[in-house]
């Protein structure tokens, strides 16, 4: 009954509140979590109160979990007992009282200009393969987007002659992120020379294998890890670094943070505003560099 809940919980999730594919995974997995846990202790979703839920807590802490995933953990089983509560599974909610832990000031790994230069030179570009390589990671870092948006990218969604590009990302919503020249002229070079020999007839998605298939996150997760290493760069390295590098290096080079909200697709400015912690350690040294007193 319990596991049958969880089915209808996601559905919801998905029909109602349409949340994105990945997070629906997140909250299955952080409830089948939670589900063995209740199991271990012999306990079921209707006898749960606040010291269980704080005995769930601290297992989870007693696992070094980062804060950050506690939350979100906590988060999945709070909204999953207020559906219930609405669905009337439950007579009462026991997560009204529970304290979530703060979580502790994430700061996302970034590159380096000259790091990011580094890594946009990896690709082999006298290949076709390599050339879309080039147009995938200079687009990422020209507009930010999520991998999974950029993956998602259908070949109406540009419009180069302009230099922008349409992004439908997290519930569907659609933003308009200029291009930079770079990747215009990378983009062009794919879409002329190399997506016409590779792509399936009358696919409009924009970057595919050389199968002619559309490339898939995981393909993209890989190529990059390569050509960083390639590269010589020695940090952690995920599509969602570029990202991090692109809103940085805007902040950094004079750009507002409500600009750099909307091309991110942001729903809450306090989101983006963790990138202006990175830029507080720059403006440290320039000001004990510069200020009289420094």
């Amino acid at each position: 009954m319990s596991h049958a809940y969880i089915d209808s919980f996601l559905e919801y999730l998905v029909v109602e509140r349409s949340v994105a594919e990945n997070t629906i995974s997140a909250y299955e997995n952080d409830l089948k979590s939670f589900f063995e846990w209740m199991e271990e202790k012999g306990k079921d979703i209707g006898g749960i109160g606040k010291s269980d839920l704080t005995d769930f807590s601290s297992s989870l802490k007693s696992r070094k979990l980062k804060s950050t995933s506690i939350s979100r953990r906590l988060s999945a089983v709070r909204q999953f007992y207020r559906f219930l509560l609405e669905e009337g599974g439950i007579k009462k909610d026991p997560t009204r009282e529970m304290v979530t832990p703060k979580r502790g000031k994430y700061l996302p790994q970034v590159l380096s200009t000259d790091e990011v230069d580094r890594l946009l030179a990896a690709p082999d570009v006298s290949t076709p393969m390599g050339t879309r390589d080039k147009a995938m990671i200079e687009l990422l870092y020209a507009t930010g987007l999520r991998v999974s948006e950029l993956v998602g990218l259908k070949m109406h969604m540009l419009n180069l002659s302009v230099g922008y590009l349409i992004c439908r990302g997290k519930g569907g919503k659609e933003r308009l992120v200029p291009i930079g020249e770079s990747a215009i002229r990378w983009l062009k070079e794919y879409i002329t020379v190399v997506r016409p020999a590779v792509v399936r007839k009358s696919s409009d998605v924009l970057f595919c294998s050389n199968r002619g298939a559309a490339m898939t996150r995981q393909n993209f997760w890989y190529m990059i890890r390569r050509y960083a290493y390639e590269a010589g760069i020695m940090k952690s390295i995920s599509p969602h670094v570029l990202r991090h590098s692109f809103a940085t290096h805007l902040l950094a080079g004079g750009a507002d943070l409500r600009s750099v909200q909307m091309m991110l697709g942001h729903s809450d400015i306090s989101t983006t505003q963790i990138y202006t912690h990175i830029n507080a350690a720059r403006l440290k040294q320039i000001h004990e560099r510069y200020h009289p007193r420094g």
